[in-house]
């Protein structure tokens, strides 16, 4: 029988995936167990198994196709005894309702699922249209919201206006809530290439989808006769002349255009990959927390002190002993005492949790781009243990052979900027986590010290500290404590022995 291979979840926080290359042929026999394509994801590159034998009969996305998880990425016709089925029926991996047996998950919200990007996340696809509304309070499209803001497609012929409907009834089963526009990616795409609003183009697709045709349709129609949507008439109000400074989401930027001339004088490649997964990543992680930062300044002379001193017992244990590991039990213990700079906001039950346990992501600068292998109970692990960890997992990091599981549940996250000369950063948090922390170049500098009771000049081994951090979870008195804390422990770093 045939049977459809897709793209499984591999991680929680995972909504989609890049396909780097196929390893098998249409035509091919596999087996289960065989690696059938690479993809790449915001966490890591992987090898996909198939979970089962047969002849791929259609490959259904190529290579640089962005595929949602659960994507169908190929048909597969299965084997059977030995023996290539010719059963013409399509088998789920996971039981598929039947139309007798409708599913409280609708097919739109099944099909709005599969086509949605990273930057909006999974809580943009709430059930409950209530959170929708709280989330984006304050914020319209262009003087309307909710159910207001969405239109059918008009007759070819003459665009008539539409009667908009003023209720949110039924809203998570027809319309988007409030703050979102349902459209396919490569309309948003286009959308962003043009220098137009996704907000403002008229989506002729089920419920109101917009697809790459409307975007050019929008792009083209004549700017003296635009599309109306007429409310009814106890609600009907002037159209706005230009878009509100208020209006979610905001327009987007200009796009760039090649100066004339100097056409032969660029050199552009595909925004794929981890460039393209940080990208988003990040962009989204500005859109959707609060962020600011604070800075301390560090007298290293002790920390040098005690590394020096390591450094040949931990050589003779075959471990190389930076001073990362230095940092991130520093880190861990601190988070101990303030538990909000470890705390993640979940969404979807509107709680704030709070975690007995210290995950640190630590940033690792690689060819492909930047990637953040992760330190599991960093907490009850000792300088040396540490050391190996961060050895191996920047290795693999290097080499591409992370595992999903060694890149993910991150607490908080520890960035060694420094290492390439950076003198201060501020770096971006990405939720869930609440925090992140950078450490920065040991530069010699002349700071007044206290010696024999008397404040003298004097040079010392400094660096700056920076901690950022999400607002909505993390007072700035609290941030503020919480690196004092991290100094307090570094500038005697015996006391990281002691766990004070």
């Amino acid at each position: 029988m045939m049977r459809d291979l897709t793209l499984p979840t591999l991680a929680e926080s995972v909504v989609e995936g890049e396909i780097l290359a196929w390893l098998v042929e249409e035509g091919d026999i596999i087996e289960e167990g065989q690696p059938v394509l690479e993809v790449m994801t915001d966490k890591v590159t992987v090898e996909l198994p198939a979970p089962f034998g047969g002849k791929v009969i259609k490959r259904m996305v190529s290579v640089g196709d962005i595929v949602p998880v659960h994507g169908v990425l190929a048909q597969v016709e299965e084997i059977l005894d030995g023996v290539v089925a010719s059963k013409p029926e399509t088998t789920q991996l996971a039981p598929s309702p039947t139309p007798d047996a409708p599913t409280q998950e609708s097919e739109a919200e099944i099909e709005l699922d599969a086509e949605r990007s990273i930057i909006e996340g999974s809580a943009a696809h709430q059930s409950d249209p209530n959170k929708a509304k709280a989330a984006f309070a304050g914020f319209s499209r262009g003087g309307k919201s909710g159910a207001a803001a969405v239109a059918t497609k008009p007759a070819p012929a003459a665009p008539q206006p539409v009667a908009a409907q003023p209720t949110t009834k039924g809203l998570s089963e027809t319309t988007p809530a409030p703050g979102q526009v349902r459209a396919v990616p490569s309309a948003r795409r286009l959308a962003r290439e043009l220098g137009i609003s996704i907000a403002e183009v008229l989506g002729s697709g089920p419920n109101g989808r917009v697809r790459s045709g409307d975007v050019h349709a929008h792009a083209s129609a004549p700017a003296s006769a635009p599309v109306q949507v007429q409310a009814p008439a106890q609600m009907q109000a002037p159209l706005p002349a230009k878009t509100s400074s208020t209006d979610w989401p905001p327009p987007a930027p200009p796009v760039y255009r090649t100066p004339a001339g100097y056409e032969n004088r660029e050199t552009r490649t595909p925004l794929r990959g981890v460039r393209r997964a940080t990208s988003q990543g990040l962009l989204a992680a500005t859109l959707h927390s609060a962020q600011t930062h604070t800075i301390e300044e560090l007298d290293c002379t002790g920390l040098m002190a005690l590394r020096d001193e390591l450094k040949a017992d931990a050589q003779k244990q075959g471990v190389k002993l930076s001073y990362l590991p230095f940092f991130l039990k520093a880190a861990s213990l601190t988070l101990r005492e303030f538990p909000a700079v470890n705390s993640s906001l979940d969404t979807a039950s509107g709680e704030v949790v709070y975690k007995d346990f210290v995950h640190l992501g630590m940033a690792v600068n690689t060819e492909g781009g930047l990637v953040v292998p992760v330190i599991r109970d960093v907490d009850r692990k000792g300088l040396l243990t540490l050391a190996r960890e961060i050895s191996e997992l920047a290795e693999k990091a290097r080499s591409n052979t992370l595992k999903p599981a060694e890149m993910s549940d991150a607490t908080f996250t520890v960035s060694n900027i420094g290492s390439v000369g950076s003198m201060m950063g501020v770096p971006i948090v990405s939720p869930p986590a609440a925090g992140i922390m950078s450490v920065h170049s040991i530069v010699k500098r002349a700071v007044v010290v206290e010696e024999n009771g008397a404040d003298v000049i004097a040079i010392r081994p400094m660096m700056y500290l920076t901690l950022s951090f999400d607002h909505r979870l993390v007072d700035g008195a609290d941030a503020a404590r919480f690196l004092k804390k991290v100094l307090w422990l570094l500038e005697k770093p015996s006391r990281l022995v002691l766990g004070d």
